[in-house]
């Protein structure tokens, strides 16, 4: 049964608006806002001052026949929402329950989540999937078409590419979670036509860097501008954007710069000593260390000083610029902060070409090699691999990444660095598989021809630091005992014999 609403916006004009149950609600706010001028993903709606959820439809709202609801002005900075993807049988075996869930800006487009959900391994493919066809009645191997995504949320089906560029905040969805459907429905086109008409269609948005950026690599939000256009200087950015009140104080830096050169001062002396080294499977410079002879580890063996663990004035001017600094308001990083964020981080990676490994094994020798940026999880397993005295024994490899610890995949193609994100020095950890056999677990795991070649980690010893002695107690300015005070006697005085009479 159809029904309207009126729509009125904060200068008194109205709107009216034919609705069905069915209808959404964001559906609903974007007509009102195509016939007012007004851009529907800067606005919302209310009813008797009360937020509207975009996403219900209208039989689930609550609204009656004729309801007057009020549109409303966004906040400008985008709300993080919780996006979780089911994916299609085909595709459920990666992840765990066939379900991929991530955080989003509200203004992330569905076909920006899907690239997004894409780049996070490298055998997903969601977006330019194609499918072998023979026409009617032919015969060969058949042409390739274009199998485009179909997103379904909460029973309304997304198949157009265009409705694929619509916003999370377009769809009604500002706060809290989505779930999102995918699946896959073969088309018409060939898969060569659907990709230019993809490139076509970012290309025609605007015409300017941040859609050719999109369309080129569609793994960027559209705010992104040009990777092959100049970056402009630091101090024209200084210039044009005011500091936020967020950013770190000068004062707070200068005492992590001191505390860290005081840190970099005690590591120095605990640095290991680069030992010879020794040619590995592969032709791989390797360096082998002996494990420790006693289970005590040698820097528990050493003497310390109870002060090195006090802490000092500039931990206490750290710790109090940390509260300041988080005690001030902080707004939500914009589309560009998070693009430049992203590009920056790209850098850094690109910019690592070798990375120091160390392989630690259960009976705690350890082996040293440096990897390019070329290698991959096969080459490191390939290593661990070769110095095995069990050969043909399952095993493992685990390292610690900023997300916790992640299993690096057997025989993996992924890259140790770009796909893994291994950087600087990291300690890889060997583990036996669950078929492996008590004997190779009881047996040293190198080899013994390395063994023999095996070094031992020199601890440098550190000159010992003398307790201060404790300070005499002065017994020259003792306070005199109570019976001491007065007149020497300990006895009532005169004066205080009178206080009790009438």
């Amino acid at each position: 049964m159809a029904s309207t609403v009126v729509v009125i916006d904060a200068s008194a004009r109205r709107v009216t608006i034919r609705t069905t149950p069915g209808m959404i609600l964001s559906d609903i706010l974007q007509e009102a806002c195509g016939k007012l001028g007004a851009d529907s993903s800067r606005y919302g709606l209310k009813h008797k001052n009360k937020k509207l959820d975009l996403s219900n439809p209208i039989r689930l709202s609550g609204l009656s026949a004729g309801a007057k609801l009020e549109l409303v002005q966004l906040s400008r900075s985008p709300s993080v929402v919780s996006v979780a993807l089911q994916l299609p049988e085909i595709e459920a075996h990666s992840p765990a329950g066939g379900r991929l869930v991530e955080k989003y800006p509200s203004s992330t487009t569905l076909w920006l989540i899907l690239r997004n959900f894409e780049s996070m391994a490298p055998h997903r493919n969601y977006t330019a999937r194609a499918k072998t066809r023979t026409e009617t009645g032919g015969t060969g191997a058949g042409r390739l078409y274009h199998e485009a995504p179909v997103l379904s949320i909460m029973g309304r089906e997304l198949t157009s590419f265009t409705d694929l560029q619509k916003t999370l905040a377009q769809l009604g969805y500002n706060a809290g979670s989505v779930l999102l459907r995918l699946t896959f429905r073969l088309s018409d086109t060939p898969i060569e036509e659907a990709m230019e008409q993809i490139e076509r269609y970012f290309k025609s948005v605007s015409g300017d860097e941040k859609a050719g950026s999109h369309a080129t690599s569609m793994t960027m939000p559209e705010s992104v501008p040009d990777t092959a256009a100049p970056a402009p200087a630091d101090e024209d950015t200084d210039a044009k954007t005011p500091p936020e009140p967020n950013t770190p104080s000068d004062e707070e830096d200068r005492f992590t710069a001191e505390l860290a050169t005081q840190e970099d001062n005690k590591n120095s002396v605990e640095a290991e000593p680069a030992p010879s080294a020794v040619t590995g499977p592969g032709q791989r410079p390797i360096s082998i260390f002996k494990p420790p002879e006693s289970s005590t580890p040698q820097a528990a063996r050493q003497a310390f000083n109870e002060r090195d663990y006090e802490p000092t004035v500039a931990h206490a001017k750290l710790h109090q610029a940390r509260l300041q600094g988080s005690g001030r308001n902080k707004t939500l990083p914009s589309d560009k902060e998070l693009a430049d964020r992203e590009i920056a981080k790209a850098q850094r990676v690109a910019d690592i070409k070798d990375i120091a490994i160390k392989i630690r094994f259960p009976d705690q020798s350890a082996v040293n090699a440096t990897f390019t940026n070329l290698d991959t999880a096969r080459s490191l397993y390939d290593l661990a691999r070769g110095m095995m005295a069990a050969q043909g024994e399952p095993f493992l490899l685990n390292f610690r990444s900023a997300r916790g610890p992640r299993n690096i995949p057997p025989d993996g193609t992924e890259k140790l660095i770009s796909d893994l994100g291994m950087s600087g020095s990291t300690l890889v950890n060997f583990f036996w598989g669950e078929g492996a056999s008590l004997e190779a677990r009881a047996k040293p795991v190198m080899k013994e021809n390395l063994l023999a070649q095996a070094n031992e980690i020199e601890v440098p010893k550190i000159s010992e630091i003398e307790a201060p002695e404790p300070v005499p107690k002065d017994t020259t300015t003792e306070k005199p005992k109570a019976s001491e005070k007065g007149d020497g006697n300990g006895k009532m005085p005169k004066w205080f014999k009178g206080l009790g009479k009438k």
